[in-house]
């Protein structure tokens, strides 16, 4: 059946079976509460405004969006930025002829540093199965209209390569600082379900 992806109202697992499985972890002395309080403290760094500082500084600086292209890990490393899920991230490039888009097939990985944690709609059976074979109209669905003649590739993200895309900067965002660029970049457009909006910075 031919289900349709939306990134709004995907239903996101009831709070209270994290607690439950939190519960019976700790009673059978596989985590403590001081392990759960510190993976709870280290997800809290995992930011999409990190990503937004590597995409920023790829497109004011043309060496280091050399480097991230080469190996993203190493370049993130640069700005202080690494953590769980970071060790194999990949960088991938949208131009005027490609645009690129990531999902998980298997489960929900993503560039953690980057993106931080996925979202629910990036976890939904719908998205993971429909996007690798009709990514064209999924996008579509979520909002990007992709022209006809720009190729889509599809990144299936996994515990090898963690990927995250590097937006076009859009030309009227030509004059802006980096810090007015970093406001510009969402998770949505690092996964590639959306474009770079310029508003009024």
């Amino acid at each position: 059946m031919n289900q349709h992806v939306d990134k709004h109202s995907v239903n996101a697992s009831p709070p209270a079976r994290a607690t439950a499985l939190q519960r019976l972890l700790v009673e059978k002395n596989l985590l403590t509460d001081s392990d759960v309080h510190a993976q709870i403290e280290a997800a809290d760094d995992l930011s999409e405004a990190n990503g937004a500082r590597v995409i920023a500084r790829a497109w004011i600086d043309p060496g280091f969006r050399i480097r991230l292209l080469e190996n993203a890990t190493t370049a993130a490393r640069e700005l202080g930025i690494e953590g769980p899920e970071g060790k194999y991230m990949v960088a991938v490039e949208n131009t005027e002829q490609v645009h690129n888009v990531i999902v998980c097939t298997q489960c929900s990985c993503t560039a953690w540093p980057l993106i931080g944690l996925p979202p629910d709609w990036y976890k939904s059976p719908a998205y993971r199965a429909r996007v690798v074979r009709e990514a064209r109209t999924v996008l579509q669905e979520m909002g990007l209209a992709v022209a006809h003649d720009r190729k889509i590739r599809v990144w299936d993200t996994s515990g090898d390569a963690r990927y995250v895309v590097l937006p076009l900067r859009p030309a009227s965002a030509a004059d802006f600082s980096e810090e007015q660029l970093q406001a510009l970049v969402t998770r949505e457009a690092m996964i590639g379900v959306a474009e770079i909006n310029v508003g009024h910075p």
